[in-house]
């Protein structure tokens, strides 16, 4: 039942594994991931349970726990090591409720624009029929148009056009709705309580014009962590790994590899359709 994309080099480092935001894919990391595998970094992207491209056939019940008990399997089947967990938006939560769950899973964190203070449980009173009209409304081009409006800092309309065709492919999966109603019925993440538990270290990547997610947000998360540090990134909306990759995945590779002897080297490569040379920090 899982969809992710897997690294085509294992190595002995600690694996960087990224989450997505709330009803998206691994397709979030199309542009961020290539640089992450340029630094020479075991990365993995995986789709959480009841979302992105698993076969859901069988209907298996997508509430939290069921998505922490399936990522745990998936660890303790294939990663197999301490990795440094990354969850942009709702996936910070994600990672959260794991990290605390599974600390022998997870190395470090990585928060990106973190919603984990919003409660949803008021979900668990709607009838399901209502559910459903939710749910089909939210695969809708109009409304996936808009949230992507909301999400990205002034990018033009054909990226706005393209993200929102890649955002909703999920959608048009056979057992999206179900999965959705259900995750919806049974009142979603709230890590809230489980905030002060959290004994990794953490970096927190917040965007100066997230729309989403109110920076002061991410201030109180640093305050309640133990052990946390906080990155802004200017000019930047709700999705900085998709806004800015260049920039994301030079945070993570840097806090992943802290703590070890490397060098930096000119590295020149394309996204977008646009050319860059930058220093990287390689081993």
């Amino acid at each position: 039942m899982s969809s992710c994309v897997t690294p085509t080099v294992r190595g002995d480092a600690n694996p960087v594994v990224l989450l997505h935001c709330f009803d998206s894919s691994c397709l979030e990391w199309r542009s961020a991931y290539p640089l992450l595998e340029d630094y020479g970094l075991e990365a993995w992207a995986i789709d959480i349970l009841g979302w992105g491209f698993s076969d859901l056939e069988l209907r298996p019940p997508c509430d939290v726990a069921s998505k922490r008990y399936h990522l745990y399997q998936l660890w303790k089947s294939h990663i197999k090591r301490p990795m440094i967990l990354v969850g942009p938006s709702l996936g910070a939560a994600v990672a959260i409720d794991f990290a605390v769950n599974f600390p022998e899973a997870v190395d470090k964190l990585v928060l990106i624009n973190p919603n984990v203070y919003a409660t949803r449980s008021g979900f668990t009173k709607i009838p399901k029929l209502v559910a459903y009209a939710m749910a089909s409304l939210l695969k809708s081009i109009p409304i996936r148009w808009y949230a992507k409006v909301l999400v990205f800092d002034g990018i033009s309309l054909s990226r706005i056009l393209d993200w929102t065709n890649v955002g909703r492919l999920h959608c048009l999966l056979p057992w999206w709705e179900d999965s959705t109603v259900n995750f919806m019925l049974s009142g979603g993440y709230d890590v809230s309580g489980q905030i002060k538990k959290v004994k990794q270290k953490a970096l927190l990547i917040c965007s100066e014009r997230d729309k989403i997610v109110d920076i002061k947000s991410a201030e109180r998360l640093q305050n309640e962590l133990a052990n946390a540090t906080m990155q802004r990134v200017p000019n930047c909306g709700h999705m900085p790994h998709i806004d800015k990759p260049i920039v994301i995945a030079n945070l993570i590779a840097d806090f992943a590899r802290s703590g070890t002897s490397a060098k930096r080297l000119p590295v020149s490569y394309f996204v977008n359709d646009l050319s860059y040379i930058e220093e990287r920090t390689v081993k």
